[in-house]
């Protein structure tokens, strides 16, 4: 079969990839990612509790850590399972079609996705960002509101329906702009793939 000329190949690698890491980022949020990790990722403090998130008490026997640190593993878990499934459908996708990313390009991708996904992920980079580009009002008019069991209506700054997570979708999208195209681009450069 003859090579496409390299500008053609590119173009259809970058859209394979930006389409893989684009569609799967809603799936791995909201159905590759567990609900207590959903919960925890964006918990911060010096409070003593366990790995189930309950309080620790003074007298606890039981292995103990900050509210940080169950912030830190649970962000950790979510972007090791986002980043197996976008590895492994990168090369399901990739491989079906006839075409082998290199294994250096394929872990930078994944690398900018998952070092990426992890900061915005924790929430204080996101803050941050909306903060320089005036976005904080929109954050905090755009809230979800939660009814309980006894009907009790609260306010979710950063849960689904919330401007948080529009704005989280997006950063992430525009990463997978980039991370498709570094990796596009190590796969075709000159050596690449010999």
């Amino acid at each position: 079969m003859p090579r496409l000329p390299l500008n053609v190949e590119r173009l259809a690698l970058f859209g394979t990839l930006l389409s893989v890491f684009g569609e799967l980022h809603p799936a791995c949020d909201h159905w590759v990612q567990g609900s207590k990790t959903a919960s925890r990722k964006r918990l911060y403090g010096e409070d003593l509790v366990h790995a189930d998130g309950s309080p620790a008490t003074p007298d606890s026997t039981r292995p103990t850590m900050t509210t940080s640190a169950l912030g830190r593993r649970a962000v950790a878990c979510h972007v090791a399972s986002y980043t197996a499934v976008q590895l492994g459908a990168t090369l399901a996708i990739t491989r079906a079609f006839g075409y082998r990313v290199t294994p250096t390009a394929l872990l930078a991708g994944a690398a900018i996705n998952a070092s990426t996904h992890a900061a915005i992920d924790r929430g204080a980079l996101l803050l941050w960002l909306a903060k320089k580009t005036n976005k904080t009002g929109y954050i905090e008019h755009c809230q979800a509101a939660r009814v309980d069991d006894e009907g009790v209506v609260t306010k979710e700054i950063n849960g689904p329906g919330s401007a948080w997570m529009e704005l989280d979708a997006a950063l992430h999208r525009v990463i997978g702009i980039g991370a498709a195209a570094v990796t596009t681009w190590l796969t075709t450069r000159p050596g690449g793939r010999r």
